[in-house]
């Protein structure tokens, strides 16, 4: 689907000439505001402006070579601009009309113009050329002064540009004028519904012959660049297609509403594009794909007019058999398909020729270079003929809906009727058959004429089956399904533009290609880049490194791929660990699709060896628990954000000393105090203690008193805060009399005034608890997991680092900032008189050394901690298991695949896409089925579709609510490819809006009729239906939705004008709205009162006419 890309407003009225630069990024138009602009279509600005044409213009044309631009306009001027100088330097005059068209010649000094004078004119612009090579001054822009000097120069005979030609012999208004590419022809057409062509040499030009057919104003032709061929289209709503040598009528392309006015042909590709009343078609004459089929090593593929062999081992290629040719004056188009017998060494070739038709060919034995003759081809009629076995094959007529089974002699031996409506039939394994149709792929036995199986798809126009025909590839416009040969879903690959090909490797990994990518998809889903072409190709044959396909011209070619990617990610899929660790270690694998594909699929620890930036080694070490590369890239990095992060999941783990750590480099005076609170380490929280005295930090000493239970300290603190009565509380509660009585005293309040309060029974003193475990370094028991296969294989941290003996390297970490220096000058803390701390403990303290908390020590220890007697001894089977669990280790379980993910995978709808959270997939779906630029308007169906799919079940007030995924049809989803998301929109329920929108417009109600039917049309963007008939109810609806909508509308703006001042403007706009109602196709009882309305409004306007 062509995408709109950008809009270049700056021309005053219609645009009626574009020519893009051929080397540069600059594009040139010219429109009726008699400007002409040079545009940049990558800055998105016009650079400048060329001034001079007195009316319209028609045409304008870089120049291939120099920097020129000509433009052609309603002055009867033709005009050449320097477009570096952005001077004119040449006004071509002699034309005495509108001149319609103006070009420059492919490689001579010449231009061609077209005039409604019915002549057309060749230039010779060879003198403008050695001037601007001479470097000349170019002309001045006034337009008076320009002709002036122009009428000078012709008289004087010493102009740079003179009349060479003028042909003469069309009877009315010449509309289009160009040259061959190669040839020295001269192609006109216009309103005499003629198209003309002209020979030149140096000395004259005549005509040569003339194309009669349409029946209308021919505005513009061409040359084909590359055939011998003339397009040409017209006001008759044709385009047709000439044969240049013979002057035939080939084919004639119609449109039923739209008349044609320009047309174009690409550069390089062979496309062409026609302009119309209602925007452009882009097109082809024929189809460039090769018919081509592949048996073991060899490959037969049609290149002219010949079935040729070619043998992938030699190299060796040699015509077969001659195919039919056209006949003289006739069109015949190539052959679509090839379907290729080993056993009989015969080929089937299937074309669009009279509707459809198919031709059978024996090949001949032996290879020896001489080309069999067509004459003893058979043909029949079909739209698709495949091989079904070895002395028979299936012919699907399309129009009766039949299969055709003929022998060899083509004769018709068996007649099937399809159960469904057949588009196109493909071959399958045995005697079964793949039968397209509009919605889905059937297999279907012909034998037992009985459908195997089904599945859903666009219109499939290739098949393509692996070397052992286990699984299947369907080829869409846009789409690849892959499935098993029972036609289980496997995935789908969705892409933007159009597929071209595709093949299976010997891996089971499909290879396919786009206009320009080689890409591959994996059975799960996954896809990725192989490598860019410049020219769309069509595959053949995949092996390793190499990659034999076909290009436009019909030759083989064979293109050095690197397969490295996709085996990497095969063998992951595969959990070949093995091929995993060669790969990696001998191939370079970079980027980060690759990294983003190891995060995404939990391979984090793999995707660690790829990373050397600092902030995604964090990142993905955090992923997979590697607290070490987190410490030492959280160490590298040293910003607050990463600290906070890094301690966070170093907490979630229990690194008792790297959360300390972390704490430290960010100042986190009272996450730390918490922390050591919590741990029990009381000989640093005295430290946090004097800490927050020389910081002078109240609030963080209030704290610290309360963890460690120092009362006096608190009662200081209350008291050097203000809080006189809370110190006195407080020293009066522990059975601090001194203090409290100094505190009473100084405030100046007698004893009989304070009133004390009842204390609670059973009430106590707010203490800190004694730890439990009495040492400090010890982090949160965890579970002993078992080494994984990628443990050990490589070395993701510093070579240079390593554990000391004895001392483990977190402990080295966390005590590294604390035991060098002084807790003071770390925290930049000037040390005081009356500090007292104890500089060769340090702020880590003496224990951290002593203990090897994983050593044999702690552990010979443990039974004592854990209450654990050796007296009893543990029954003999128990203590087996648990001796052979403690040395398997804890095995994490592997991460499933979600529900939602299953969903985007199962279905292509967009409407599955947003239900499993995929919006992005669901946008592009609808970008490209749809045509939708923007969704603002569909946010709210999003989000609908998006919360509906789903249950929320809450299972207690602290835990976090379950999300259940709510199923289109739960009994029948047995398996994994049958899960698709509850259906939100259904044609029921859109039915039932539309009756709600009626009742609303029944009643008058327009505001809430046209916010009714506006959301009814939304919403049938996401309705998914099963059959034809729900399908056009659909449309329908559509229709309805666009009337309903309009004509609404239209009631409100005149419900709006009604409320103005009644002025004789506003009365005749109130009939113009009221008139305009009726014409729009509501329900009939909505018809009639728009009637009525409409008579009301003319009858009380007094306009008596339209009232009746």
């Amino acid at each position: 689907m062509g995408t709109l890309l950008d809009r270049f407003e700056e021309h005053e009225g219609p645009v009626r000439g574009i020519s893009f630069h051929p080397t540069q990024e600059l594009f040139v138009s010219g429109g009726d505001d008699y400007k002409v602009k040079v545009w940049n279509y990558r800055t998105r600005r016009c650079i400048f402006t060329l001034q001079g044409h007195l009316d319209y213009v028609r045409t304008v044309y870089f120049h291939p070579e120099q920097p020129w631009i000509i433009s052609a306009s309603d002055d009867q001027t033709i005009r050449i601009w320097n477009w570096q100088s952005r001077q004119c330097i040449a006004v071509l005059t002699g034309h005495n009309h509108y001149v319609m068209c103006a070009q420059f010649h492919p490689t001579d000094d010449l231009v061609v113009s077209a005039c409604l004078d019915q002549t057309v004119r060749v230039w010779d612009i060879s003198g403008l050329r050695r001037k601007s090579a001479a470097g000349a001054q170019p002309m001045m822009g006034d337009p008076l002064s320009s002709q002036r000097l122009n009428t000078q120069g012709d008289f004087f005979n010493v102009t740079d540009v003179v009349v060479k030609f003028v042909l003469e012999g069309h009877t009315r208004g010449v509309n289009w004028a160009t040259f061959h590419p190669t040839m020295p022809l001269i192609l006109s057409c216009g309103d005499d519904r003629q198209v003309k062509i002209w020979r030149m040499n140096e000395s004259r030009a005549w005509e040569v012959d003339t194309c009669r057919g349409h029946y209308n104003n021919v505005n513009s032709a061409l040359f084909h660049p590359k055939r011998e061929l003339i397009l040409s289209d017209s006001e008759d709503k044709t385009i047709r297609v000439w044969d240049t040598t013979r002057r035939t009528l080939l084919q004639t392309f119609r449109r039923d509403q739209d008349r044609f006015w320009c047309m174009n042909a690409h550069p390089e590709l062979n496309l062409f594009a026609a302009g119309h009343d209602n925007g452009l078609i882009v097109f082809k004459l024929e189809r460039e794909r090769p018919a081509s089929a592949i048996h073991q090593n060899s490959l037969l593929y049609v290149k002219d007019s010949q079935v040729r062999l070619h043998d992938f081992t030699s190299a060796n290629d040699a015509p077969m058999v001659s195919i039919r040719t056209a006949p003289a004056g006739q069109y015949l188009p190539p052959p679509r398909t090839m379907s290729f017998n080993p056993a009989e060494k015969a080929v089937l070739l299937t074309s669009d020729a009279e509707g459809g038709s198919y031709e059978l060919y024996n090949l001949p034995r032996q290879v020896n270079g001489q080309v069999s003759d067509s004459a003893q081809a058979r043909r029949g009629a079909g739209s698709c003929a495949i091989w079904t076995g070895r002395n028979r094959f299936a012919v699907l007529d399309k129009a009766a809906q039949q299969i055709l089974i003929k022998d060899l002699t083509n004769q018709t031996t068996k007649t099937i009727k399809p159960p469904v409506t057949v588009e196109a039939i493909f071959n399958a394994p045995g005697s079964q058959i793949l039968l397209s149709t509009a919605t889905s792929v059937v297999l279907f036995d012909v034998q037992t004429r009985q459908v195997v199986s089904e599945i859903n798809a666009a219109p499939v126009k290739y098949v393509v089956w692996s070397s052992d025909m286990s699984t299947v590839a369907l080829l869409c416009k846009h789409t690849i399904t892959l499935a098993n040969k029972q036609l289980d879903q496997l995935c789908q690959v969705h892409e933007t533009i159009r597929i071209k090909s595709a093949m299976w490797d010997a891996s089971g990994v499909l290879l396919y290609t786009t206009l320009n990518h080689i890409k591959f998809a994996l059975p799960r889903g996954d896809s990725g880049i192989v490598r860019t072409i410049d020219n769309p190709i069509y595959l053949v044959r995949v092996q390793g490194g190499d990659l034999h396909c076909l290009d436009r011209e019909g030759s083989v070619n064979v293109i050095k791929i690197d397969p490295t990617e996709y085996r990497f990610k095969l063998a992951l899929q595969h959990r070949n660990y093995e091929e995993v660790v060669s790969i990696i270690r001998n191939s370079n694998l970079v980027g980060q699709s690759i990294i983003a594909y190891l995060q995404k699929n939990g391979y984090p620890e793999i995707a660690l060896h790829f990373v050397r930036d600092d902030t995604a080694r964090f990142e993905l070490a955090l992923e997979c628990g590697n607290m070490d590369i987190a410490l030492e890239t959280a160490k590298a990095i040293d910003t607050p954000a990463y600290w906070n992060k890094f301690s966070q999941e170093a907490l979630r783990r229990g690194h008792i000393q790297m959360v300390e750590l972390a704490y430290q480099r960010t100042k986190a005076y009272d996450k730390l105090s918490f922390l050591y609170s919590i741990t029990g380490n009381t000989e640093k929280l005295v430290k946090m203690q004097k800490i927050a005295i020389m910081r002078n930090d109240l609030q963080s000493r209030l704290q610290n008193s309360l963890f460690i239970g120092d009362v006096e300290d608190r009662v200081r603190v209350l008291q050097e805060s203000g809080q006189h009565a809370l110190a006195y509380l407080t020293a009066k509660s522990h059975g601090l009399v001194e203090e409290a009585e100094s505190i009473r005293a100084g405030a100046g309040v007698e004893e009989a005034d304070i009133t004390s309060a009842d204390v609670a029974g059973g009430s106590k003193l707010l203490l800190p608890t004694t730890p439990v475990i009495s040492s400090t370094e010890l982090d949160w028991p965890q579970l002993h997991v078992s080494k994984g296969i990628f443990d050990g294989k490589f070395n993701f941290g510093d070579k240079g680092a390593g554990p000391h003996p004895g001392k483990s390297r977190v402990a080295d970490l966390a005590t590294a900032a604390v035991d060098g220096d002084d807790a003071a000058g770390a925290w930049d803390i000037d040390e005081g008189e009356n500090m007292g701390v104890d500089d060769e403990e340090g702020f880590g303290g003496a224990g951290a050394d002593e203990v090897d908390l994983l050593g044999d020590e702690v552990e010979a220890g443990a039974e004592g901690g854990w209450g654990i007697d050796d007296d009893g001894e543990l029954d003999a089977e128990i203590a087996a298991e648990a001796t052979a669990a403690a040395a398997a280790g804890f095995v994490a379980p592997q991460p499933g695949i979600s529900e939602l993910e299953v969903w985007s995978r199962n279905s292509t709808l967009a409407v599955d896409q947003i239900a499993a959270g995929n919006f992005e997939q669901a946008m592009r779906l609808l970008r490209d089925q749809v045509g939708i630029a923007s969704f603002d308007a569909l946010k709210p169906a999003f989000m609908e579709i998006y919360t509906s799919s789903r249950s929320v079940l809450t299972t207690a007030p602290f835990a976090t609510p379950s999300r259940i995924p709510l199923r289109r049809n739960p009994a029948e989803s047995t398996e994994a490819s049958q899960y698709f998301p509850a259906k939100i929109y259904s044609l029921s329920s859109s039915l039932e809006q539309l009756q709600q929108g009626y009742r609303a417009t029944t009643a008058a109600k327009f505001e809430d009729g046209l916010v009714l039917f506006k959301r009814l049309l939304l919403s049938l963007i996401f309705v998914s239906v099963d059959t034809a008939e729900d399908a056009n109810e659909i449309k329908q609806l559509l229709q309805i939705c666009r009337e309903y909508i309009l004509g609404i509308t239209i009631e409100l703006e005149r419900a709006s004008v009604a409320k103005e001042e009644a002025t004789e403007e506003n009365s005749v706009r109130l009939v113009e709205l009221a008139a305009f109602f009726t014409h729009c196709q509501l329900r009939a009882d909505h018809e009639k009162l728009s009637l009525r309305a409409a008579m009301n409004t003319a009858y009380k306007h007094k306009c008596f006419k339209a009232a009746g």
